[in-house]
């Protein structure tokens, strides 16, 4: 057997690269990153930022922080077994495909106002960029998502996404310099304060008196919802790492290979998952960093200026803004840099989106399955999101903020709870029963990331049962 090879029945698990030669494998988080970077970032940080001030920021590194565990746990599953994280909810105990009939019902809606939203604020942005309407943008945004997912493939997606990415960081650290607020005040946004809304704001309409209609939708949307930490496992596929080497989508894991899997196999396949830890944590940071440095923009350029802006204001004041203030290049970056990440995000969901719910049919409605092909379903799903995406813009066109807010609190923050308590399932009680004794022994779970799953649960649905009634219902 090649020493850079090992075949485990029809897995072959290949020799992890060590050292520098790591970040040649970083590709997921770029997918991952650039996916979840955008409306939450570009719009809902930068205006909860004007409307809070930078005592909210410790709302941005905790949602990133605490879905991370989420997002890395699931990839961890999947690095060590072959399969994404739907096909690990299709082995929760229970009745027969319970958690992922509720996954398809609740994203196929979830999907299609949040992609909408995304299409809707990438057109408002891009139209402030080029001589052409928001309606006009949205197609534009919609056409080359679809163009970029069409394929299924990961490699190309990889290389778009990265590129947005390095767009996006230069864009919003420019900007984030020059009103960076100074370490004293930095260091204290991260201690928890929950401040009033102030008088300027709450007169505004669309703006509450409740600080947590803002800062809710800014943790929902953080490092992305729900269908982000899926999607992070099909990244994770895509790019080959351990087990899931050559496995494509569509596909549960190969039990029996696992089963048989010997010691060396899993010391070979905890080396990948060396190689995801730093992949997912570059993600981490990234998107901290990213959603930071537009919610720093916002409190210390729009705040001051009593600015709040909603609809299709969004654009065109925060390119004003920065236009005054530094001259036409701070304005033309930051509006770049929001464009860009609307429209990965979009394409993230346009490529992810599909290949959840093409998974959850093919679990839930097996005889789909048997007539239509993986790639088949995928594109169905491809076609049907440009047609509500149509939809979407024609009847919410003047409403990117509240169908944003409305898709962070459902998507983002609902099933984030539930989703915590399944992963931690998944790892510790689906896949010992998944894996050889010999293999499990190498490859079993570190306490940390029970640890990180019981609190991102616990504080998740914190904000689930206290504070979001009172976000929707109150006044």
């Amino acid at each position: 057997m090649d020493e850079k090879a090992e075949q485990v029945g029809e897995l072959t698990i290949k020799k992890a690269p060590v050292g520098l030669a790591v970040f040649a494998m970083v590709g997921p988080s770029m997918v991952w990153a650039a996916e979840y970077i955008g409306s939450g970032e570009v719009i809902l940080a930068t205006r909860t930022g004007a409307i809070l001030g930078t005592t909210v920021l410790w709302a941005i590194v905790l949602g990133v922080f605490l879905k991370f565990w989420i997002g890395l746990s699931g990839a961890r599953y999947t690095v060590c077994t072959g399969e994404g994280m739907i096909d690990m909810f299709d082995r929760i105990p229970g009745p027969s495909h319970w958690v992922v009939w509720v996954i398809l019902v609740i994203q196929f809606i979830c999907a299609i106002f949040s992609i909408g939203a995304v299409a809707n604020a990438a057109g408002v942005f891009l139209s402030s960029l080029l001589p052409i309407n928001a309606k006009v943008g949205v197609c534009l945004v919609t056409l080359f998502a679809v163009g970029v997912a069409w394929s299924g493939t990961f490699d190309v997606l990889k290389i778009v996404m990265s590129v947005f990415v390095l767009i996006i960081v230069l864009g919003v650290l420019y900007v984030a310099v020059h009103v960076f607020p100074g370490v004293g005040e930095f260091m204290r946004s991260l201690s928890f304060g929950i401040p009033e809304v102030p008088e300027w704001a709450s007169s505004m309409e669309g703006v509450s008196d409740n600080p947590w209609k803002e800062i809710l939708p800014l943790l929902g949307w953080g490092a992305g919802g729900f269908a982000s930490q899926v999607w992070y496992t099909y990244w994770v596929l895509g790019a080959g790492y351990g087990a899931a080497a050559g496995r494509g989508y569509g596909r549960p894991a190969d039990v029996p290979s696992l089963r048989r899997m010997s010691r060396d196999a899993a010391e070979r396949i905890k080396g990948w998952c060396r190689v995801l830890y730093v992949d997912s944590s570059l993600a981490m940071v990234i998107g901290i960093v990213v959603t930071g440095s537009f919610f720093i923009a916002g409190a210390e350029i729009l705040g001051p200026q009593h600015l709040a802006p909603e609809g299709e204001e969004v654009a065109f004041t925060l390119s004003k803004v920065f236009s005054d203030k530094w001259g036409s290049a701070g304005g033309i970056l930051f509006i770049v840099a929001g464009a860009i990440a609307l429209i990965s995000t979009n394409t993230g969901q346009l490529a992810g989106w599909p290949r959840l719910l093409a998974d959850s049919c093919r679990i839930c409605i097996p005889s789909v399955a048997k007539k239509f092909s993986w790639k088949t379903q995928f594109r169905f799903f491809l076609l049907l999101f440009i047609v509500t995406n149509m939809i979407i813009v024609f009847c919410f066109e003047q409403k990117p903020v509240v169908l944003v807010k409305i898709s962070a609190i459902f998507e983002g923050l609902l099933l984030t709870p539930l989703q915590a308590i399944l992963v931690a399932v998944g790892l510790y009680f689906v896949m010992p029963k998944m894996l050889s004794k010999e293999a499990f022994e190498v490859l079993r779970p570190n306490r940390i990331f029970a640890v990180g799953l019981i609190i991102a649960f616990l504080v998740f649905s914190y904000f689930c049962l206290v504070q979001m009634p009172s976000v929707l219902f109150g006044k």
